[in-house]
């Protein structure tokens, strides 16, 4: 896990050429150095998964030439566009411009041993990844170790968000990779299951 300051996303390194989410940009310097004492290069990437289109989780993905993005396509046309206020940009005070996204993801698709889970309610397009064999979530925005990702930002849905954490808290997971914030290393289903009961509680 790659963690670059307080408006960054958590970057994740997956295997030799995979990352998943890759901050605001604003850090680039500091990424640069991480990768290289990693005894990695931007240039060594050639898959990048967005987790939803929030500038934070998408605005590094310019450093990275050499690699295809991929996301949901729900949120994919709002990246295309480069729209400010639907990607946040604005809001953390960052340009969003037009990218290109190679591939559009939907329900069920694998990358590189990932098992793509629409968990819409953050965005509307936001998405979970699911490593099976070692039973990890990553959870983007829709979990964190605290509680869950807000829902009062552009394709934000409390509703979405609830009957996604109630499908999610049926799986079986041990660890969970938030988009923010620390992991949960241990008891990751009964973890998930509380944060589901207290947002069905609120509701």
């Amino acid at each position: 896990m790659i963690h670059l300051s307080g408006l960054d996303s958590n970057i994740y390194v997956v295997g030799k050429d995979t990352i998943v989410d890759t901050g605001t940009g604003f850090n680039f310097v500091r990424l640069y150095d991480l990768f290289k004492r990693m005894g990695a290069d931007f240039d060594s990437i050639k898959t990048i998964i967005n987790t939803h289109m929030h500038f934070d989780h998408v605005g590094g993905n310019k450093f990275f030439e050499n690699a295809k993005v991929l996301a949901h396509e729900l949120d994919a046309p709002h990246m295309e566009k480069g729209n400010p206020e639907n990607t946040c940009a604005s809001f953390f005070g960052g340009e969003m411009k037009p990218m290109s996204v190679d591939q559009k993801l939907k329900e069920g698709d694998l990358i590189n041993g990932l098992k793509v889970i629409h968990t819409p309610g953050h965005t509307k397009g936001s998405i979970c990844l699911y490593d099976e064999k070692n039973k990890i979530l990553l959870s983007g925005d829709t979990i964190f170790a605290d509680g869950v990702g807000r829902t009062d930002l552009p394709g934000g849905s409390e509703d979405d968000l609830e009957k996604s954490l109630e499908r999610l808290a049926t799986m079986d997971i041990a660890k969970i990779l938030p988009g923010h914030g620390e992991p949960i290393m241990k008891d990751g289903k009964k973890q998930l299951e509380k944060i589901y009961e207290n947002v069905s509680d609120i509701h």
